[in-house]
């Protein structure tokens, strides 16, 4: 008889804890680049890497943490939309994490001007 043992991959939400996961930035002057950062907390016993953070398009650019986010421990990404087209936006960060499977979507908006 074979059994497998079945480890419990862990899950995003289990590692990572954003203080928001969308923000909008209203109005926005054409050609003058805007920021946020993305705050999240570690809320588990081991140390958080962020694998990676990537944009759905060159005129979002995210910036993350390269080293490992002890337990208990804050962190922020900061993403940046260049903002060099008129017209409504909404943009997604996809946040991976080391060893885990799923991952977390950060979501800008607003309104070029």
């Amino acid at each position: 008889m074979f059994v497998a043992a079945l480890s419990a991959q862990p899950k995003a939400d289990d590692l990572i804890k954003f203080d928001s996961v969308s923000h909008a930035f209203g109005k926005v002057k054409k050609g003058t680049p805007v920021s946020v950062e993305f705050g999240f907390t570690n809320p588990s016993k081991k140390p958080l890497i962020i694998e990676d953070a990537t944009a759905e398009c060159g005129c979002t650019k995210p910036e993350y943490p390269k080293q490992p986010i002890m337990p208990g421990k804050t962190g922020k990404i900061k993403v940046t939309y260049d903002a060099k087209e008129a017209g409504s936006f909404t943009k997604k960060v996809t946040v991976r994490l080391v060893n885990v499977t799923d991952s977390k979507i950060l979501t800008i908006s607003g309104e070029v001007i």
